[in-house]
């Protein structure tokens, strides 16, 4: 919901909505959203015990590498590429603060802040913290649990983005403008058309996106704020994850919880955050 994510960034920027706006007012109603969900993931948890895998314990580490990396070091892979990401992200800011488009610094910054090359830059870091001694087994072994581990993750997210295009370039499109414009269903609209694509396709950005463009042709008609719009196509976009939804199995395989469980536990969740943070938005709505 709120930029300089990249999906609520393009939806500003194709419902002209004020960068700033939409940063105050995503940050309003992401607060509430995230509370919600803290208190649902406690209330949750008590009831499932679910224990992660744990191949080494802290102690086992140390006895078999010695002194491990400091905490910012450690870090530093995980953070690194998504600062890189995010000044891709500033310099497309209207004010381009690091210069023309066709500036070297622009250049540059747009080639590393690319997600793919981000990510490698964090990887090639992360060798760095390794031992010389271990770095052919982090090459060998580390590497090849990875990629194991995301390739399921990467193929649900292919087929997702295929889904996503086809939707785009059907009929539903049109059909949504013609006949759901029409009804006076005010910031509720790009919520439901949001949370409606999401749930169908999985992805967040595909739903935001294309919501955005299926909204900016109807802002004046239906008399909408465009920030209030970014966000509330921003909060429809969390409503819900499923089995479509790559992240949905980042979190149920790599925190050991069986799909089901995830289902009752994180799927929930997101439609609680969801519909939290649109409720605070109507509010917001009261008031602009």
């Amino acid at each position: 919901m709120v930029p300089p994510t990249p999906g609520p960034l393009a939806a500003a920027g194709a419902l002209q909505a004020d960068i700033g706006t939409v940063i105050l007012i995503g940050l309003i109603a992401a607060i509430p959203a995230s509370l919600a969900g803290w208190i649902w993931a406690n209330f949750i948890g008590k009831k499932y015990d679910i224990k992660p895998e744990v191949e080494e314990s802290y102690s086992d580490l140390i006895n078999k590498y010695g002194k491990l990396p400091s905490t910012f070091m450690s870090f530093l892979p995980l953070i690194l590429p998504i600062v890189l990401i995010l000044l891709k992200s500033v310099s497309a800011f209207p004010s381009l603060p690091f210069g023309a488009k066709d500036s070297k610094t622009y250049i540059f910054i747009n080639f590393i802040g690319d997600p793919v090359t981000a990510l490698m830059i964090g990887v090639i870091v992360s060798l760095f913290l390794v031992k010389k001694s271990e770095l052919g087994t982090a090459v060998d072994q580390w590497m090849g649990h990875g990629i194991k581990d995301a390739a399921i993750i990467l193929a649900i997210t292919a087929a997702g983005g295929s889904f996503g295009k086809v939707l785009q370039g059907s009929p539903m499109v049109e059909f949504i403008k013609v006949n759901l414009g029409t009804l006076n269903l005010g910031i509720f609209l790009p919520f439901l058309i949001s949370a409606a694509l999401k749930t169908a396709q999985g992805s967040s950005t595909v739903a935001i996106i294309t919501t955005a463009s299926i909204m900016a042709p109807l802002l004046s008609t239906l008399g909408l704020n465009p920030a209030l719009t970014t966000v509330a196509i921003g909060a429809g976009s969390m409503v819900v994850s499923h089995a479509n939804d790559s992240y949905f199995w980042v979190v149920s395989q790599f925190s050991n919880m069986p799909v089901n469980i995830a289902y009752k536990i994180y799927t929930t969740a997101t439609a609680i955050e969801g519909t939290v943070a649109f409720i605070i938005c109507l509010i917001v709505s009261f008031f602009m």
